[in-house]
């Protein structure tokens, strides 16, 4: 037999490490190609690393809670002789024709494709029952098994039915809160069970402690590892190299809120967010002022002003503060980016997006008026060059007319990079965002 050892992949766009949250294999099991073999955390998501290499595990390389770098030993793998089929009682049986035909999960940095650029389809995988009375899944075709579990009594549902858990930061967060899975009913599409769920069924509001933090002298030390580290390091970058000013000024949203609920009136089945609203009056401000659409290449010396705007949203997950982003959002209607802002950060609470939906960004949109808070002085999503802030919306006195009315306000900040356009181009940037709040028709005439 001969030993093949997987290194740990660069799972997409320069990461440097990942973390181990599981194994999903063990000593001795046998393992196909594709198999998910551990899931890790990296600083952008958690994900199921697959396996290129078939045959029968000899190693794993890192306990849970380690932190691996990228290009060292992940797994060792014993692959049979040409030929041969190995298989553990019980287990799945080892495909050598799948192997040489190549992975179909290649990520960053291996893969064992020869060749050929076709991607092989993955068998459908249907669920059947194993001899012990526990559920198992197996491919239903023929060419190998991706995976065989045997169901724990804490794999099955109220029914008996396997447990519909798609992200690893649901079980986490089911893990924290000492929440049963299987006495859960999911209301995700198919009874998927989501965070809603597991967060529904706590019995009480729980503070959940870093999962890295020791205890020393009655202090709690949290060492900054994973995405912290990545927010950390961006954050203290931005400060270092941004010379950034913010500006806000206060607008009355009553119209716009006016706006909101006549457009989900007339189409209830496509709603509106205020989020959406609010990513429109962006969009419209970045076309009349594109300066703010841009980064500096400090290395050349030149401001690049992109093409298309790639709208970042701030969203604030369990594990921490991330920014998805919705490529090329200018060309999207008002309901195509509600729908697109409501997938996005659904996903990105859930951890389910890929790394590549969290880069590449060039103007970021940060409503922090969810945390109940009217104003801050945010810092810019490095390389970007500015960032729009919209407080939470409140009843204030307010002149309308010559007379004091109650209207809906809320305070708006731009924090902007002044290497990329002076106070004229930001002040008529944030002005133009508040006239479109404040008279939403303007809005319109500009689209």
């Amino acid at each position: 037999m001969s030993e093949r050892v997987f290194l740990l992949p660069d799972l997409g766009e320069g990461l440097s490490e990942a973390e181990i949250v599981e194994w999903r294999v063990a000593v001795g099991d046998t393992v196909t190609v594709d198999q998910a073999v551990v899931e890790v955390e990296t600083a952008k998501a958690v994900v199921d690393v697959p396996c290129p290499y078939a045959g029968r595990v000899v190693a794993l390389h890192g306990t849970a809670g380690e932190v691996r770098p990228v290009g060292q030993p992940l797994i060792t793998i014993a692959s049979p002789e040409a030929g041969e089929a190995e298989s553990v009682s019980g287990g799945p049986m080892v495909n050598r024709e799948q192997e040489r035909a190549g992975s179909g999960n290649v990520l960053i940095g291996y893969g064992t494709g020869h060749g050929g650029t076709a991607r092989r389809r993955r068998p459908r995988v249907a669920p059947t029952k194993a001899a012990s009375g526990g559920a198992t899944w197996t491919e239903a075709a023929s060419g190998g098994v991706a995976r065989t579990e045997a169901a724990s009594s804490s794999g099955l549902g109220p029914a008996g039915e396997s447990v519909r858990v798609i992200s690893p930061i649901v079980r986490r967060l089911a893990r924290q809160r000492g929440v049963d899975l299987a006495a859960l009913r999911g209301t995700g599409r198919g009874g998927v069970i989501r965070r809603a769920d597991v967060e529904a069924a706590t019995p009480a509001p729980v503070t959940v402690p870093a999962a890295n933090a020791v205890p020393v002298d009655g202090d709690v030390i949290v060492p900054l590892t994973g995405i912290r580290k990545v927010i950390a390091d961006k954050l203290s970058r931005s400060r270092q190299e941004i010379p950034e000013v913010t500006i806000w000024v206060d607008a009355d949203a009553t119209a716009l809120l006016e706006t909101r609920a006549t457009i989900n009136a007339a189409n209830p089945a496509e709603p509106v967010s205020i989020l959406a609203l609010f990513a429109r009056i962006c969009l419209s401000g970045l076309r009349r002022y594109p300066q703010l659409n841009a980064r500096v290449d400090s290395a050349a010396q030149r401001i690049i002003q992109s093409a298309g705007v790639h709208l970042g949203i701030a969203a604030q997950t369990d594990r921490g503060l991330v920014v998805p982003v919705l490529r090329d959002a200018q060309q999207l209607t008002t309901a195509g980016l509600a729908a697109a802002l409501a997938e996005t950060t659904a996903a990105a609470r859930a951890g389910t997006l890929p790394p590549n939906r969290l880069t590449g960004g060039t103007f970021t949109l940060n409503n922090y008026g969810v945390f109940g808070v009217d104003g801050s002085t945010p810092i810019i999503n490095h390389p970007e060059a500015a960032l729009l802030g919209v407080g939470r919306i409140v009843d204030k006195p307010w002149v309308v007319d010559g007379q004091l009315a109650v209207r809906k306000v809320t305070q708006l900040s731009l924090t902007f990079d002044h290497r990329v356009c002076d106070g004229g181009v930001a002040g008529g940037f944030l002005r133009h965002v508040a006239d479109c709040v404040e008279r939403p028709a303007v809005l319109i005439a500009n689209l």
